[in-house]
């Protein structure tokens, strides 16, 4: 059997585990939520935004942010179908309506003349999500919710290091969200961020964030609201410390992988990877190859071969709307059509060239026996 080769993994020095180790120790009482605040200012300053607050993963802040936005019961919120659940399952927590729309077939992000024909009098927010590191069209989007007076809202769990016309992926909506799952470019283990320029928003997000109870409160253990429980551990922030103090380093390494896998694919004509068209910079999470229709090759057929060859790929997403629980849905053309014959590629920080190597020789020989 040939070595494993898994599909992603996070980058962990000494750094990390130094701070991990210092919270651990002496990151209690009144120390409790140093790592946090240090955190949070590190990925603000980053980001280029005036409030961000860290959360125990990008669903709660979705959550929260939407939840601020009062959206409830008989709201309709716009999303592309490409996607996980992770981002509509805070729209049905708050018993309102999802509306799915189609994705480009080229950025596999969502399609702003088809969210722009999805609007109606219900329609209280559309959600951008930067799939894979690539950037949704966030100037066609933005200009839209200027002109319906509708937030637009920026899903960056994928997206860290990603720009468009060089602003920073999730600085640019009416609020952002990130994840640090043990999966992503930027890690806490489990966690999130939520960002925005928006104070009176971001007063109302910080106090759901803690039970509803405000900072200006002076009563104690005395709720404003109810509120959830999505609190970053300080242990979690100090962990995420050490990655912003290599953030750049973190998200370099990520687009050099792609770059080689550009460079191992660039003369087989039958696939795309992941597009950087001008204005943006794609943060490169998850490196993604796309079959042409034309070359016969199947999601299924990509599995099978990375199987016996020992490589821990993955398939794209499948379309919300296929979901059993999802009813009255249309079948957007290009979320049904994409699965069927793209893949996710290995692309963990210490990948060597060889691997990577390995990786594009699978699929050169695929379409060779397909």
């Amino acid at each position: 059997m040939k070595p494993r080769i898994h599909y992603t993994k996070p980058s962990i020095t000494d750094l990390e585990v130094r701070y991990a180790t210092d919270a651990a120790e002496n990151g209690w009482g009144a120390k409790c939520y140093g790592y946090i605040s240090r955190f949070e200012q590190a990925f603000r300053e980053h980001l280029g935004v005036d409030y961000a607050i860290a959360t125990s993963s990008c669903t709660g802040a979705i959550h929260m942010g939407l939840a601020a936005l009062g959206i409830g019961p008989g709201d309709e919120v716009i999303l592309a179908d490409t996607n996980w659940i992770a981002t509509v399952a805070p729209i049905v927590h708050l018993g309102a309506t999802p509306v799915f729309v189609d994705v480009l077939k080229d950025s596999w992000c969502i399609d702003p003349e088809k969210a722009e024909g999805a609007i109606t009098s219900k329609t209280k927010a559309i959600v951008a999500v930067h799939l894979y590191g690539n950037v949704c069209d966030m100037q066609s989007l933005c200009d839209l919710g200027k002109r319906k007076n509708l937030p637009i809202i920026e899903d960056s769990a994928e997206a860290i290091g990603s720009q468009h016309r060089g602003r920073r992926a999730g600085s640019i909506g009416h609020f952002g969200t990130f994840s640090f799952h043990g999966t992503k470019t930027l890690t806490t283990g489990e966690g999130g961020m939520f960002v925005t320029n928006d104070a009176d928003l971001y007063e109302t997000v910080l106090t759901l964030s803690n039970h509803g109870r405000s900072r200006s409160q002076t009563k104690q253990f005395w709720p404003d609201m109810v509120g959830f429980k999505y609190k970053m551990s300080n242990i979690q922030a100090a962990i995420g410390c050490a990655q912003m103090e290599r953030i750049d380093s973190l998200i370099s390494r990520k687009r050099e992988i792609m770059s080689a896998y550009r460079t191992e694919l660039s003369d087989l004509d039958w696939i795309s990877l992941n597009p950087e068209d001008e204005g943006t910079v794609n943060g490169a999470w998850m490196p993604s190859i796309v079959c042409t229709p034309e070359s016969g090759i199947t999601s299924e057929l990509l599995a099978e071969r990375f199987r016996a060859e020992n490589v821990d790929a993955r398939v794209f997403f499948h379309p919300l709307s296929s979901l059993d629980f999802f009813e009255n849905q249309p079948q957007n053309v290009n979320s049904y059509d994409l699965p069927k014959r793209s893949f996710n590629l290995p692309s963990y920080h210490d990948i060597e060239l060889a691997d990577i190597q390995r990786v594009a020789s699978i699929v050169r020989n695929l379409h060779a026996g397909a």
